[in-house]
């Protein structure tokens, strides 16, 4: 029994996503990367069945987005993960001398025969008393080694995980760079949606060539569209306050909130990564997109007659103005390059996650006039 306190000094650990669950005791990144992982699965599942081209746009959104929570969640487990294992680190090189000790006595003890052991020279009273005294040290002894064993055993794991992440990353920067690569190819291919009208090319150049505001531009919208079908898209007051954001962010500046120029825009600003999926929060008509006055590229949705969604700030665009949109179509990515593995690893080792570089403007305009996004848009109170 006191052999089996003596510590094995190399670890052999197989590693599982349960294991996660031991680093972080807040929200799991294991669940997180399982839910990640059923998305991707099942957008596999749905890509392999599609077959017309707007099927394939959706699964390839849908697998997009799946990359996306996967290597979100793989970012904050390794960083929960580097903390952890720092923190373990630091704990057992100041107890270094202490351990040392430990590890000591413990070697000891189990190089001594156990009858030995039990024997003292000065005779039967002293040995039941060294007996008394042994079987009083011996639980504290086993209590030390198991709580060190328990972190070594940690470390080890925490290490293999870091060391593993690596591969993981690789996979997951390839796939979602392929994905980006087969959905632009896909909307390209796409020739089925329903357009309410035809835009004239002449005419959006006039109009983004004269615009001076974000007012003037989007009044001027109706003069170049040709052809347009009567009618609007479902009317959708009762979704006010409800609509998803159409990028995975935070939320930077709220309406009227001045940025450091001391500058105020009556939309809000979503800090997102590098290379974001941007989709449509609703059906909507396409009314415009490409770049205008200094807002970079921009795209601008009708859900229904007098509602504007503004989106600005992205890189590249998808799709032709006049068509109509379901609700989650890729419209957009935000600019920006992927972090590599090294600085991906790096900032996980400082305790910080990847940065939200980039950044996408939303405007909300009902009867052409600005109102709060917020009052469409389901941000969440601790946002």
């Amino acid at each position: 029994m006191i052999r089996a306190l003596i510590l094995p000094l190399s670890l052999s650990v197989g590693l599982t996503i349960g294991l996660m669950n031991a680093v972080a005791a807040e929200t799991s990144p294991a669940a997180l990367a399982e839910a990640a992982a059923a998305r991707l699965d099942q957008a596999g599942q749905t890509l392999a069945a599609a077959e017309k081209a707007r099927d394939r746009v959706k699964a390839l959104t849908e697998t997009l987005r799946a990359f996306e929570d996967g290597l979100e969640a793989m970012r904050e487990g390794l960083r929960r993960v580097s903390l952890r294992e720092a923190q373990l680190t630091r704990e057992l090189d100041a107890r270094e001398t202490e351990i040392s000790q430990l590890l000591g006595v413990l070697q000891s003890i189990a190089a001594t025969p156990d009858p030995v052991l039990a024997m003292h020279p000065d005779g039967p009273t002293d040995t039941a008393r060294s007996g008394m005294l042994l079987a009083d040290v011996t639980p504290a002894l086993t209590d030390q080694a198991q709580a060190l064993r328990s972190k070594l055993q940690e470390v080890a794991i925490l290490r293999s995980l870091q060391q593993s992440a690596v591969d993981t990353l690789a996979q997951g920067l390839d796939g979602v760079q392929q994905a980006r690569t087969d959905l632009s190819q896909a909307i390209s291919d796409r020739t089925n949606l329903p357009k309410r009208f035809t835009e004239d090319p002449l005419k959006t150049a006039l109009l983004v060539a004269s615009a001076e505001t974000l007012t003037g531009f989007a009044s001027g919208l109706s003069e170049i569209a040709e052809g347009e079908a009567p009618g609007s898209l479902p009317d959708i007051s009762h979704r006010k306050g409800k609509l998803p954001l159409p990028v995975q962010g935070t939320i930077l500046r709220r309406a009227g909130e001045a940025d450091a120029a001391g500058i105020t825009r009556p939309g809000l600003i979503l800090a997102t990564r590098p290379r974001a999926l941007v989709t449509t929060p609703t059906a909507a008509t396409l009314r415009y997109l490409g770049p205008l006055l200094d807002y970079g590229n921009v795209v601008i949705l009708e859900p229904q007659a007098g509602l504007l969604l503004v989106l600005a700030g992205l890189d590249v665009v998808y799709g032709s103005a006049g068509q109509v949109l379901p609700s989650g179509s890729p419209i957009g990515l935000m600019g920006g390059e992927e972090a590599e593995i090294g600085t991906i690893l790096s900032q996980a080792g400082e305790g910080a996650g990847t940065e939200a570089s980039e950044t996408l403007y939303i405007e909300v305009r009902e009867n052409n006039a600005p109102v709060d996004p917020v009052a469409w848009f389901a941000t969440g109170k601790d946002k």
